[in-house]
């Protein structure tokens, strides 16, 4: 079948070699992943580095009280698996607790939100079960940076900015990190979190004192962090400390030591979805990743290929199937130790051939239609954007950059890694944001806020109920060609994530677009559905599309009925991806922001 020949513009070349490839949403983490792999480490090796090296350059993305969900295949093993990084809710966290102190909705911020940290030990996991370098292999370049400095990312010293006045007022100990002589350190300033460097040296220096192999040592900083002087920091802040959050009172947390010492990092199988050549493999219902693969099941029926990815057509289906995918991620998805989600009817060719006659090729939707599985599901919550909610008492809530309603520019942090023997893996780590919660002094970072996502009424998939996970927006993918491991790829941006991993994957599928191309397209995102992150609003109809799609597609939407805003020329989405074509490692990252970078030889 012949296809459009968009011709894109492009920014960049996109990255060849043979012998590795990283790609992440900051410079400095895609040098570290490269220097690992030129150490000889492993895709898994240099994915450890990589994702500690976000957490000192990107503090206001991702951090070391967050959580990651990671995707990867393992040529040794043969196998494509999942590791969840996503903690769960502490035993302390009741429907009944938070109700007894008035809320309707969990905070965005503060103490209250807290889930169990994941990253660290998810990062042990892959080190020890996957990896081959040692333990002060992949820690050592974010110690260095820590403690050395690293020149502040314009975004970060935004961040600080919009917060600094609450740090000085309320959140004290953040603001003896992150405003240095009670200033607003400048973009580009060379900015130190010495309390964060020490704690990862004392986790490496406990760990290397047992003797014994890598493996021991890496489950000596597990315990470290589980059980030794991280949890006991954790559990006394928690104990002690009142701090303001967005419901506009000190309220201290629930996350004790007794939660930390009680979880570890899982392993399971991804769900997938074959879409012509490709397997699409997404983390499970914990995460919305589902929504890429009841994307593709309503797109199936479609003749994408002879579509221009910038047409009316084209960006009107990807979002009316958008629209309904993320009803049935409202009225669905949930912790699948808690909820029993229908995903081979909700991924079946009948029900999609159901859903998709709810499609109309000349009007936009402008109501939550979730689908109907007998036994299954609750209601979708809708709560309309009122800009009177957001107040001074919410600054940092959300997800991290959130400056109006409707306004996403960056959130977390992404990375992709191939080897020259073709291990892959893709990861979103994200929470701990510097905005989100105070820093413990002892340790040098916030705990994160991701159980925001949680409902405070009993019956629904997403309610709140202790030792279960929020059900993240976080969510990377990894996809199979003609049966062999082909592509890994992602991009932060909270509910839109996966509304531009569709399209990103749609505009190399269907329209021959390279990885870079891809990327640099012109790109899209509904609010149509329910907000993840407090509090918890939608806008129904709204598309906002970016400066540079077609006035002749910005008017047909209008005429079909989206509620259309234009954002500005490069404003959509921060992907990175990576592919392998034997023997060629290919890779492209995002040039929005002047940030991410692909690497490789």
């Amino acid at each position: 079948m012949s296809r459009i020949n968009p011709s894109p513009f492009t920014t960049r070349p996109e990255i060849v070699g043979t012998f590795g490839v990283v790609a992440s949403t900051h410079w400095i983490a895609t040098a570290v992943g490269m220097s690992i792999l030129e150490k000889g480490g492993n895709a898994f090796d240099a994915a450890v580095a990589t994702a500690f090296a976000l957490q000192v350059v990107e503090p206001h993305l991702c951090g070391p009280g967050g959580d990651a969900p990671l995707i990867l295949h393992d040529t040794r093993r043969g196998k494509t698996e999942v590791i969840c990084g996503q903690g769960p809710m502490p035993a302390g966290a009741t429907i009944a607790h938070y109700k007894g102190l008035g809320l309707d909705l969990i905070p965005g911020t503060g103490l209250l939100p807290a889930c169990i940290p994941g990253t660290f030990d998810a990062y042990m996991l892959l080190l020890r079960d996957y990896g081959t370098l040692r333990l002060s292999d992949v820690l050592a370049p974010a110690i260095g940076y820590f403690l050395n400095g690293h020149p502040l990312a314009e975004r970060a010293n935004a961040t600080i900015g919009t917060v600094a006045d609450h740090f000085r007022t309320h959140w004290k100990t953040s603001a003896a990190v992150f405003l240095p002589g009670n200033a607003i350190p400048a973009t580009g300033a060379l900015f130190r979190n010495t309390a964060a460097g020490n704690t990862y040296a004392r986790i490496l220096k406990e760990a290397e004192a047992g003797g014994g192999g890598r493996e021991a040592e890496i489950d000596r900083a597990r315990k470290t962090w589980s059980q030794g002087f991280v949890a006991e920091a954790i559990d006394r802040f928690c104990r002690i400390q009142a701090v303001m959050d967005v419901s506009g009172r000190p309220n201290k947390g629930v996350l004790s030591g007794q939660d930390m010492a009680g979880w570890q990092a899982t392993v399971e199988a991804p769900l997938t979805y074959d879409y012509g050549r490709y397997t699409v493999c997404k983390a499970g219902t914990w995460t919305q990743g589902p929504v890429v693969l009841q994307q593709l099941a309503l797109l199936k029926g479609f003749h994408l290929d002879r579509m221009s990815p910038t047409s009316a057509d084209f960006i009107h289906l990807q979002v009316e199937c958008a629209k309904l995918a993320y009803a049935d991620r409202e009225a669905f998805y949930g912790d699948p130790a808690f909820v029993d989600v229908p995903m081979k009817t909700l991924l079946s060719d009948s029900y999609n051939a159901d859903r998709r006659r709810l499609l109309s090729m000349q009007r936009a939707s402008l109501e939550q239609r979730p689908g109907m599985v007998e036994g299954y599901g609750g209601v979708v919550k809708l709560r309309r954007a009122d800009s009177s909610r957001l107040g001074v008492s919410s600054a940092g809530a959300g997800e991290p950059t959130v400056g109006r309603v409707g306004q996403t520019s960056g959130d977390t942090v992404h990375f992709d890694i191939i080897d020259k023997d073709g291990n892959m893996i893709s990861a979103t780590p994200s929470g701990g944001w510097l905005q989100s919660s105070p820093v413990i002094p002892q340790l040098g970072w916030p705990l994160g806020t991701r159980g925001q996502m949680f409902w405070l009424e009993e019956g629904l998939p997403g309610s709140l109920a202790p030792g279960k996970r929020p059900r993240s927006t976080l969510t990377p993918t990894l996809a199979h060609r003609d049966g062999e491991p082909y592509m890994v790829w992602g991009s932060p941006g909270g509910d839109q994530q996966d509304q531009w991993v569709t399209q990103m994957f749609l505009r190399h599928v269907h329209s021959n677009m390279n990885l870079q191309e891809a990327i640099d397209a012109p790109a899209w995102h509904s609010e149509h559905f329910p907000s993840s992150f407090w509090p918890r609003t939608a806008r129904p109809g709204v598309l906002v599309l970016e400066g540079r799609v077609p006035k002749e597609s910005v008017d047909e939407l209008k005429k079909r009925g989206h509620e259309v805003e234009v954002g500005a020329q490069w404003s959509e989405g921060r992907l990175t991806a990576a592919r392998r074509e034997d023997p060629w490692r290919k890779a492209g990252a995002n040039p929005r922001g002047m940030q991410g970078y692909a690497a490789g030889r």
